[in-house]
This record gives C-alpha cells, structure tokens and sequence, in this order.
C-alpha cells in the first residue's frame, strides 16, 4: 500500500420540498411526452399493420405512465442541479 487515502464520496443532501415542487413543474410536460411517443409507437404498429392508437387512448394511457416517468426525469434533474451547486 502506498499509504494514500482515497476520498470518501458524500452524497449531497437533497433538498425533499425541492423534489416536490419539481415533480410538480415537471408532471405535465413529461406526461405530454410520454403522450407524443406512444401516438409515435401507434404508427409505428401500423406499418405492422397493428391496430392504430388514436391521439386521445395516447393521451389517456400517459396519464399513469407519466408519474414513473416524472419521478425517473426528477431524479436526473435532481442530481444535475446537485451537481450545479456543489461545483
């Protein structure tokens, strides 16, 4: 051993109000997109002659799934603005 001491990360402390209102700014532009690429995926299945997924079932069908997505988007922006303030 050569007698050096490699530095411990400490993980930053993150703000849980911050999380909150970014999920809440972030919720309905992430649910948007999760809506934009599953109408995207519904003509894709028509060039495989799958039944087409109408604008509005895309709609609906983001709703849900753009809870995990936000929570997904909200950790990545977390930890960008994380690293923002500790450099």
């Amino acid at each position: 051993m050569s007698g050096t001491r490699s530095p411990s990360r400490t993980e930053p402390a993150t703000d849980p109000r911050r999380s909150w209102k970014l999920r809440a700014i972030l919720w309905p532009f992430v649910t948007a997109t999760v809506a934009i690429n599953l109408f995207l995926l519904g003509l894709l299945w028509q060039a495989m002659e799958l039944p087409v997924l109408a604008p509005v079932m895309a709609l609906w069908l983001a709703l849900p799934l753009g809870v995990p997505a936000t929570w997904v988007a909200t950790r990545w922006i977390g930890g960008l603005i994380d690293e923002g303030e500790k450099g």
